[in-house]
């Protein structure tokens, strides 16, 4: 794999780090650190999995109220995946850096802001549906009398 000489610049300062040099010093923090992120990842993708099974309709007996009391364990949840994720990095920057898996990854974390995109182009659709649905009346085919 071709090494980019400003990732490794980028990657020698990571090492230069506390943080680096803390979970790089003591043999407990790694797995420490995997059971956390692991624990977390379940926790998230039970809450966010529940949240999107029941706007596919296929959980419909689990009311809304229930999955907001869900909300608090996985905003935490999310916290706790991203502090020991960037720890990880801190830890082995070139076996990320340089990690195709790793960058889809990446891609992968940025694209609920498309999510975003798709919340609000369904809210534009349901409020069209909406306005269309009340214009029928208005807008009768002249033959329609």
């Amino acid at each position: 794999m071709e090494r980019w000489p400003l990732m490794d610049l980028f990657i020698d300062w990571i090492y230069t780090t506390r943080l680096s040099w803390f979970v790089n010093s003591f043999p407990w923090v790694w797995p420490t650190l995997e059971s956390l992120h692991f624990c977390a990842l379940t926790v998230l993708a039970g809450t966010v999995g529940l949240f999107d099974l029941r706007v596919l309709g296929l959980v419909k007996g689990i009311t809304p109220s229930a999955l907001h009391a869900t909300l608090r364990w996985g905003v935490i949840a999310f916290i706790v995946s991203a502090i020991t994720g960037v720890m990880f990095i801190s830890g082995a920057s070139e076996q990320y850096f340089y990690n195709d898996a790793f960058r889809l990854k990446v891609v992968f974390l940025a694209a609920p802001s498309s999510a975003k995109f798709i919340a609000a182009a369904s809210l534009v659709f349901l409020v069209g549906v909406m306005l269309c649905g009340r214009m029928l009346t208005f807008f009768r085919p002249p033959f329609f009398h």
